[in-house]
Parts: structure tokens; sequence; C-alpha cells
């Protein structure tokens, strides 16, 4: 009976101390026979219990009953324990089975699934500029509204599904009207771009938007400006004015310019202020930060993107209905990538560094060029790969920087 107290004193400080012990019911099949014991006691083999610092239970048998325990049981000399280290679930959850999850146990996240992620949405962006290059007879303006109104159909479910509401918080609305606003005007501003002049070079000056959100983020969040970022700034602006060559620094140069030359002017200028916009749209959801729910925010974006779209085309009296067949399936199908690729860039940011997953997308403007080779029959002149490693390199420094700022950080 002392033994018994003495048990329940143990119980009591192993509740105190945070540590948890799961008692067994333990059958003892010795055949000791005890004709002093008045109390019935021949049936049962006193134990102690001792509560060690790793949480494991052991069993001590007193008055030397230990030797004819372990002879008279069924598992010979098999040595037993009152609590199994499996059972020990200080620090660790034991699952309903009786065992607990050890730290080899654990699922583990597998590894560059984030870079992989990245690399689907690449490619899907790629393929996207693609097609919006291979449609003909179709504003880029009306291209931008299905591409919205599609992607509103997809966006309401999942923002039913979460209950975010479809207005977000009331002082983050001003940020997702400016998010939405600035957003699909940088959308519909590349796929002029990318409708004017060749697809590698509207991508590559488009591709140029980190650079550019680093110094609006200088400008408007106050975060930090160094020299590397004046000089990564210079060399796309140097890219892309290999790309556009105008006259008064290149002159005759220009004739080596597939098209016409004013078309590939306009399509500079569209590209670099979609950069432009990409980078505001980037300051803005980094300004806003995770308070606002991500499908909120493509909600807005499609939202105001497609009545602007609307009343551009109503206005401009570019409103077409698209050929029956090809045209409409690849509408479509650039509305379905558009909402994959945000997608998984998305998924990509949330278990990856942001600036790995911005040296993947250096990969955009590799398969801009492998695009344009193979299905379009234009190959790439010298001047517009020259403006394209430098803005690749430019690019991959600032991700490259912030790769490694963070790292020292961490």
């Amino acid at each position: 009976m002392g033994d018994w107290n003495h048990c329940e004193r143990e119980r009591a400080l192993s509740i105190e101390d945070g540590v948890t012990v799961v008692f067994h019911k333990v059958d003892s099949h010795a055949t000791n026979n005890r004709d002093d014991d008045d109390s019935g006691d021949d049936e049962r083999t006193t134990a102690t219990i001792h509560l060690q610092s790793n949480c494991h239970v052991s069993c001590d048998y007193e008055d030397g009953d230990a030797e004819e325990a372990r002879a008279n049981s069924p598992e010979g000399s098999t040595k037993k324990t009152l609590c199994p280290p499996a059972f020990c679930v200080r620090g660790k959850l034991a699952s309903r089975e009786g065992s607990a999850l050890t730290d080899s146990e654990k699922p583990k996240r597998c590894q560059g699934l984030g870079l992989f992620y990245a690399f689907l949405a690449t490619v899907f962006f790629s393929i996207i500029a693609l097609l919006v290059k291979t449609i003909e007879g179709i504003h880029a303006i009306e291209i931008s509204a299905i591409r919205c109104f599609f992607q509103m159909l997809f966006t309401m479910p999942l923002l039913i599904y979460h209950k975010t509401g479809f207005l977000g918080p009331r002082d983050q609305r001003i940020y997702l009207v400016l998010r939405g606003f600035i957003g699909s005007n940088a959308m519909i501003l590349l796929f002029y771009a990318v409708q004017q002049m060749p697809l590698a070079d509207a991508t590559v000056i488009m591709f140029s938007n980190p650079v550019f959100t680093s110094i609006l983020a200088w400008i408007f969040l106050k975060e930090r400006c160094t020299i590397w970022d004046c000089v990564f700034t210079v060399f796309t602006i140097t890219g892309v004015l290999l790309i556009a060559r105008p006259p008064f620094l290149f002159g005759d140069h220009r004739r080596t310019i597939d098209g016409n030359y004013n078309n590939h002017i306009k399509g500079t200028i569209a590209a670099f202020a979609a950069a432009i916009g990409a980078a505001c749209t980037f300051v803005i959801l980094r300004k806003m930060g995770k308070s606002v729910h991500y499908y909120l925010s493509v909600w807005y974006y499609a939202v105001i993107g497609f009545l602007q779209c609307l009343i551009t085309t109503s206005v401009l009296g570019e409103w077409k209905i698209p050929n029956c067949g090809r045209d409409r399936w690849l509408l479509m199908l650039i509305a379905v990538l558009g909402i994959a690729g945000q997608t998984f860039l998305t998924k990509a940011l949330q278990i990856e560094k942001a600036g790995p997953v911005a040296l993947m997308r250096t990969i955009d403007v590799v398969l801009a060029f492998i695009f344009q080779f193979i299905f379009l029959n234009r190959a790439p002149t010298l001047w517009s790969l020259g403006g394209a490693l430098c803005v690749v390199a430019s690019t991959s420094g600032v991700a490259f920087r912030k790769w490694y700022v963070n790292s020292r950080k961490s």
C-alpha cells in the first residue's frame, strides 16, 4: 500500500512537471506463494514507478521477486516495461493507435518544389505571350477583357469558399483598387507590345520590372537602396536601348529591325510602361502584405480590368466577335493559362524564397527566343541578344543580392 501511495505521488509530480505518463495494466503470471499475505497480493507483483528526465518509465521489482517473476513469466527473460518509449509524449504527439511520430517519420517537404512551381508559371506565361502573338485581327484590349472575364468566373467560387467577401478590409480597399487598375493596365500594355514588336524583345523589356521594383520600393516604402541597385538600373536601361535602337543613338542601325519601325517604337514604349506598371503592382502588394487574401487581390484585378477593357473597346470601336474555331479556343486557353500561372507563382512564393523564384523566372526570356525562332520563324538579331543579356544580368543580380542578404540574416 505504501508503494501505491508512492506511485500516486510520482504521478502528481509528473503532472506538475508537464510529463505525460500512460499507465497500462500489467498481469503478472508469477506463481509466488506467500502464506503470510492476508490481503491477496499473491496475484500481483509489487512495482515502483520511476520517472526519469527523458520521460521513460521503468519498473523495479522489490523484495527479490524480480528473478521469480521473470523465471515464471511466459516470455522468459524478456524485459518488460510499464510504458514503452512510443507512449512517451513529452514534446511529441501520440497517435490514436498508441504510437508517436518521431522526427524521421514526419513528412518532409519536397526539395525544389517551389522552384518547380515557378518553372511551371514561367512556361505558362511564355505560352500566353506566344498565343497573343499568333491571334490576328483582335485588339490587345479585347484579349485582356476576355482573360479578365474568365478570371472572374474562376475566382468567384474561391472567394465564396474561403469566405473572404468581395470588398476586402475597409482600410485596404484603396490599395486593392490601385492594384487592380495598374495591374490590368500593365497586362493590356504587354499584350499590345507583343502584337507590335518581336515576341522576345517585348518579353525582355517587360522582364526588367524587378529593377524598377527596387527603385519604387525605395521611394514609397523607404526600403534601402544601394549602389548595386543603381548599377542594375543602368544595365537594364542599356538593354532596353539596345532592343529599341532609337535613331538619335543608333542612326542607320534601325534598318536591322524587322517590320515597321514605328510599330517597334510603340511596342517598346508599351513594354517599358508595362514593366513600370508591374513594378508598381508589386510595391502595392508588398504594402498590403498578408492582410488581404490573394484571391481578393486577383478578384479586383479581374473586375477592374474587365470593366475598363469593356469601356475602352466600346469607345474605340475595337470590339470584334472572335472567329469560330481556333481563335475562340486560343482565347479561352489564354484565360485558363493565366489563372494557372498566377496560382503556381503564388504557391512558389509561399514555399520558396523570392530570390530563387526570380532567378527561375529568367527562363521566360530564353523561352521567348526559342518560341520566336521555332513557331514564328524569326531569328533574333545581335542587338536583341545583347539587350537581353544586359536585362537578364541586371535582374539576376537583383534577385541574387536579395537572396544573399536574406540568407545572411537567417
